[in-house]
């Protein structure tokens, strides 16, 4: 793989790599190391890709897996406390109901929150966020379903608190 390959992959995905491990690992400090740490397993990787789409799912795929791996990792749980400043520097939307509803998915448990992001944040089909995930398509289904739902309740239990309803 070239340099100049190389940077525009890193340009390319850096930020959608980066999105997946923090939805999965809900801190920045772990997400940027998985994202390097991919990014490092790319360029190992060299050109060894059927075509552009191919690269994207292994690199989802493999960022997945980084994120698991540091998940299982007994030197996470030092401190899995996020810091107040840290939470706050989430990247979210000035608009109030856009940073209610990233706040609720991140409030999901890994693999639904994974899901959701996959599927409606990078556009990735039910059998694209299985492969990823290492799910069955209809895992996948199942785990969109209940999201859904738990978002649904969560978001509705929050106006109800707000008085909206």
């Amino acid at each position: 793989m070239t340099e100049e390959t190389f940077e525009r992959v890193a340009r390319t995905y850096g930020d959608m790599l980066y999105r997946v491990a923090y939805h999965a690992l809900k801190n920045r400090a772990d997400a940027e190391d998985v994202t390097q740490t991919v990014l490092l397993k790319l360029y190992q990787q060299g050109d060894r890709f059927e075509s552009e789409e191919h690269r994207k799912h292994w690199l989802l795929r493999v960022a997945v897996n980084e994120s698991k791996k540091l998940l299982r990792s007994p030197w996470l749980w030092r401190s899995r406390a996020v810091p107040l400043d840290e939470q706050w520097d989430a990247p979210v939307s000035d608009d109030p109901a856009k940073r209610e509803l990233f706040q609720a998915v991140m409030g999901l448990e890994t693999k639904y929150r994974l899901t959701i992001y996959l599927y409606y944040y990078e556009g990735c089909s039910v059998k694209e966020v299985a492969a990823a995930l290492h799910a069955n398509p209809s895992t996948v289904q199942t785990w969109l379903q209940r999201a859904r739902e738990r978002l649904r309740r969560e978001l509705s239990e929050e106006e109800e608190g707000k008085g909206y309803v």
